[in-house]
């Protein structure tokens, strides 16, 4: 199977190339920095599965991985993480990832998972699979795009504007959020959200 590793850090980066390339199964067709790259070598690799770090510069593994399903590439997914977050998985999900997965899995597993994938199955780091059945994102897409801009600093009046709604109504979904967040407000609110993933 032909594969694509984005990942920022180079020497992760290296690492994993080097190590899935001494099995007999896998090629590393092209390593990326960033989301955007990635996008361009799986346009000019055409490789069976990209492999996914989430945080990355310019455009992120979920980007990628949404911008994949939209353009519907035959390229699978598997995302790689150091993140244990709900929000992540569920979008990653969305997004028609095949795999979640630690970053810090032995290299055994993940040959195991691209495998797996590879033959059109899923794979999800059994550390992670528990956390993520048990948390539901409690909040509307909207509620979780108020409290995104609320995130960024933006006053309830700015947002308003920004997504055309009235100042009241904004107020209303924040209050909706920190109340199903069982926050002490909104800065709170927040914390939660992103603590979780949710705002992701």
């Amino acid at each position: 199977m032909r594969v694509i590793i984005a990942e920022d850090q180079a020497m992760l980066r290296g690492a994993l190339s080097a190590l899935l390339d001494m099995e007999d199964d896998i090629e590393v067709v092209g390593q990326a920095a960033n989301g955007e790259q990635a996008l361009a070598l799986v346009a000019e690799e055409r490789p069976d599965i990209c492999l996914l770090d989430i945080e990355m510069p310019l455009m992120s593994g979920l980007d990628v991985a949404e911008r994949l399903k939209a353009e519907q590439s035959s390229c699978r997914v598997v995302i790689l993480t150091t993140f244990s977050r709900a929000g992540y998985f569920q979008r990653a999900i969305r997004a028609g990832a095949k795999g979640f997965l630690l970053k810090d899995s032995p290299i055994e597993e993940l040959a195991a998972a691209l495998r797996s994938v590879y033959e059109g199955g899923r794979a999800v780091s059994p550390e992670l699979a528990l956390t993520f059945w048990e948390a539901e994102n409690p909040l509307t897409e909207r509620e979780r795009e108020v409290l995104k801009l609320a995130a960024e600093g933006l006053s309830a009046g700015d947002i308003a504007k920004r997504l055309y709604l009235t100042a009241g109504t904004v107020r209303n979904y924040l209050s909706e959020a920190i109340q199903k967040l069982e926050a002490k407000n909104r800065i709170d609110a927040i914390g939660i959200a992103e603590k979780n993933g949710w705002l992701a």
